[in-house]
């Protein structure tokens, strides 16, 4: 049997499938690099998949850089690819630093336009580090880049190549001003310390990296590609599409009455316990990501265990360890 992705070229049941085991054998793989991180890459799989932000919150040396440089190798990335682009916010980093300088020669023409290459608008893969302590000039831009996939070269719209932005903090800051970038990161899942209980496996996993590092080898590298991703995400958008018919949404065909009610009430039943709203915005994310991870998990129709995304919806640091027993009481998760 043979479909189209939404860009209109065809694909395969079986090319669907070969792509999916592709990457599950990445994400699988990539779980004997780390103690205690396989939930952290499967998220990763999964909102790289989906197109999604996803915000890795931890203090320092808890591998959060480490899990997305090994991740975009094992897509066959290299960290110095105009692919991949890699930064460390702070209060004085200026917009040039992350979408491009002022092209001179253009400005005396009167036009003002950034010259992007090496810089964010080219890259496909993003890692920005500390992202709540850039400045607002910063922040504003990200906004635009993140939900809208673009920039303004000029006073015009420009499109950029993003595909995946993984975003990493020490800590989730409260300030108001930042609540709308909280928000474009749907998901946020801590990379906590494992020393106090696995320290013995700490050290084995961590000297066998450093070994890995000093002999210049990359055993989880080129396990698939960003293109993989891109086709699948092409694929699965033009499913959404096929469900549009007659004026309605025909939802049930990949999700469930039972599980939709439950996702419904589990969503309701955490704004209440927790005393945060959901947004609109969020609600859409956070359905198309359930069903990616039915999909990539399982092969496509949304089962209870793939609402144990919602672990990870909480916007406060001291949330997330309760959010997450909440969660799992309410779907009974073992």
């Amino acid at each position: 049997m043979t479909t189209t992705t939404l860009d209109g070229s065809p694909v395969s049941a079986d090319e669907v499938e070969r792509l999916r085991k592709r990457l599950n054998a990445m994400r699988t793989d990539l779980h004997r690099y780390w103690v205690e991180k396989n939930e952290i890459i499967d998220l990763m799989t999964v909102c790289a998949l989906a197109q999604e932000p996803l915000l890795l919150v931890g203090k320092p040396g808890t591998a959060k850089s480490d899990l997305v440089v090994k991740f975009a190798q094992a897509m066959g990335l290299d960290t110095m690819s105009p692919d991949y682009f890699e930064y460390m916010l702070t209060q004085f980093t200026e917009p040039s630093e992350i979408v491009g300088p002022i092209d001179i020669n253009e400005l005396k023409e009167g036009r003002y336009i950034r010259r992007t290459g090496g810089k964010l608008p080219e890259a496909r893969l993003v890692f920005l580090d500390e992202i709540f302590k850039g400045n607002s000039a910063i922040l504003n831009t990200l906004l635009t880049i993140i939900n809208e996939r673009k920039f303004y070269q000029d006073g015009k719209p420009v499109p950029v190549a993003l595909c995946m932005l993984f975003g990493a903090t020490n800590e989730v800051p409260e300030h108001t001003e930042l609540g709308a970038l909280k928000d474009r990161f749907a998901l946020k899942i801590e990379s906590r310390s494992v020393r106090n209980h696995a320290f013995d496996a700490l050290l084995e996993k961590g000297l066998q990296n450093d070994v890995y590092k000093s002999q210049g080898q990359r055993p989880w590298a080129s396990r698939t590609s960003i293109e993989d991703f891109v086709r699948l995400k092409s694929y699965l958008d033009q499913v959404f599409v096929s469900e549009l018919e007659d004026g309605r949404h025909h939802r049930e065909r990949y999700f469930p009455d039972q599980v939709y009610r439950l996702f419904v009430r589990v969503l309701k039943s955490l704004e209440r316990e927790f005393r945060f709203e959901v947004s609109d915005r969020k609600v859409i994310k956070l359905y198309k990501l359930i069903r990616t991870r039915a999909f990539l998990l399982h092969g496509g129709v949304a089962q209870k265990s793939d609402l144990t995304l919602l672990r990870y919806i909480a916007d406060r640091l001291d949330d997330m360890e309760p959010m997450r027993e909440a969660v799992d009481r309410m779907l009974q998760v073992e």
